[in-house]
């Protein structure tokens, strides 16, 4: 009798699962504050130069406009420059004495900024003066934090799979709580990203840990649906966010309440259970049959019982890396270019960070008919060459069409959510038990890459301004199409051991750490090839 069967007899989906991706998915509500949250506490507001106090009258102040027509020389708008100021006064704007404005010499400004603080009260650009020559670091931080997350990805992934996923995700848990609460008492711009790198390595172990324990405790059938819930929580996460950043003005009042929660969520996780497939594959059989015990008690199939048998078949998976790779790289890349840069859509950026996290409940609910009825490669390519062509297509639109804009990226952000939520599924059925971990953190591995070098294409748009976005629309586009060549998996069991996952992958040579894994995997089968047909386990009444 396989796992699958096993778990069925135990209750595949009762109580017990029911509140197990409940707990899991509440911490959920505020990773999404914790990836997007730059777009928030990095904010940048109108600003200008502040002008010198050399022979300026006392009683005038900073926002004089006579104080500020004389210092500060104006852009297209009629607004005063935000990196450059006059070298000198120039009092004949005050008499009306006509002068040849274009022979003023100029200065970068060398008594800091005044800001506008209408809608960001207090920012990390803000505090630390992260505008004109300094505006990159914004981009970087988030980089940086995004590298985190591609850090943790290698390590939390790896050690998941050697000590299991509960205690990783207990350990990420606090991580995440520290290093955030940590974050908002920075004392300068480098302890900032050390600690949002601390976090971002966090965020990869909750999210790996999390999505693995949900699946490999739920039934084939009832996946999609729970994946889709599990998802629906991020995406109330990002309406949350909207709420929360209004409410606190100030950057780290909302990083405080985007951190402290994990505290508790550390404290009620000790309930949480092992996977009983991860504990079988490790050779942990009794510790096993404890955890399914407690299953069956807590759906009330006390009685229930099974027998393991395990069967080993060698898969040579090096395409499916390949393909699974392009997909979560192209997806992270074109989803974080797109979210990360509100500010360019102009209008409310509160109300844009609310349709763009509100639009992911009828994307993801749609998926959830897609990826049951028709199949998780067709969800998985058709969500990302829509994404694709809604990005391009905002090349066409005038900036000064913002609702056609904005309404245009929602759409592609939410065809980008849906392929997320496929994708956390998708993976987690065509790896193995025995390397699920391991598979889903290459893809964590590349979904961070994406990340890291989605800012860094942004800033190709100061060159040429259409840049950025062809190379978002172009990157889904392609990878959709090589969603195309993946095999299905809807209606299929979670494969449990190195076995070719579906029809239509070719047998070549698989990887040095496939073999490696297939070879501890075989060692381990005949150690306890005889205690599992010996467990005291109750037959079936």
């Amino acid at each position: 009798m396989g796992f699958t069967e096993v778990l069925e007899h135990v209750g595949s989906m009762g109580r017990f699962q029911i509140v197990y991706v409940t707990l899991i998915s509440i911490p959920v509500l505020m990773m999404a504050c914790h990836m997007i949250l730059q777009n928030f506490t990095a904010g940048t507001p109108d600003h200008h130069c502040a002008p010198s106090r050399d022979a300026v009258p006392r009683n005038w102040s900073s926002e004089d406009e006579a104080l500020l027509g004389v210092s500060l020389p104006m852009d297209e708008n009629r607004k005063p420059a935000e990196c450059h100021r006059f070298h000198q006064k120039q009092w004949w704007h005050l008499n009306g004495t006509a002068e040849n404005e274009t022979q003023m010499e100029t200065e970068p400004c060398g008594d800091g900024w005044v800001y506008n603080r209408s809608t960001f009260q207090q920012t990390i650009v803000t505090e630390w003066d992260l505008v004109c020559s300094s505006r990159t670091l914004k981009q970087m931080a988030q980089s940086i934090y995004m590298a985190g997350v591609l850090i943790g990805g290698i390590l939390f992934g790896g050690l998941s799979d050697r000590f299991g996923r509960q205690p990783i995700l207990l350990w990420c848990y606090l991580q995440l709580a520290t290093t955030g609460t940590a974050t908002a008492f920075s004392p300068n711009f480098s302890i900032y990203c050390i600690l949002r790198f601390l976090s971002g390595m966090a965020f990869s172990g909750i999210v790996l840990n999390g999505v693995s324990l949900c699946m490999e405790w739920t039934p084939t059938k009832t996946r999609p649906m729970l994946g889709t819930l599990n998802g629906c929580a991020y995406t109330t996460g990002q309406v949350i966010l909207a709420g929360l950043a209004y409410t606190f003005r100030d950057w780290h009042h909302l990083q405080l309440a985007v951190s402290l929660p994990y505290f508790l969520f550390f404290f009620y996780s000790w309930w949480l259970s092992e996977s009983a497939r991860w504990l079988i594959t490790a050779g942990k059989l009794e510790r096993a049959v404890t955890e399914l015990k407690k299953v069956a008690k807590m759906n009330r199939k006390e009685e229930a019982a099974g027998k393991l048998n395990v069967e080993v078949k060698i898969q040579k998976m090096s395409r499916l890396f390949l393909f699974m790779c392009i997909i979560v790289f192209s997806t992270s890349f074109a989803y974080y270019g797109l979210v990360m840069d509100l500010q360019n859509f102009g209008g409310n950026i509160y109300l844009i960070q609310l349709f763009f996290g509100a639009v992911d409940f009828p994307a993801k609910f749609l998926s959830v008919l897609t990826l049951s009825y028709i199949g998780r490669r067709f969800t998985q390519a058709v969500t990302l060459i829509l994404a694709g062509l809604s990005i391009l297509a905002n090349i066409f639109i005038p900036q000064d069409m913002q609702t056609l804009r904005t309404t245009v990226a929602v759409f592609g952000k939410g065809c980008l959510a849906t392929s997320f939520n496929c994708i956390y599924l998708y993976t987690g059925e065509l790896y193995p038990t025995v390397l699920r971990q391991t598979g889903m953190g290459l893809s964590n591995i590349m979904a961070r890459l994406g990340g890291i070098v989605a800012p860094v294409v942004k800033m190709t748009g100061e060159y040429v301004p259409f840049l950025p976005n062809l190379i978002y629309g172009a990157a889904p586009i392609i990878s959709g199409i090589v969603a195309t060549f993946l095999p299905e998996t809807r209606n299929i069991p979670l494969p449990e051991t190195i076995e070719q996952p579906k029809a239509g992958l070719p047998a070549n040579r698989g990887p040095l750490a496939l073999q490696q894994a297939q070879k501890q995997e075989n060692q381990c089968l005949r150690r306890e090839k005889h205690r599992i047909q010996d467990l005291p386990l109750q037959e079936d009444r």
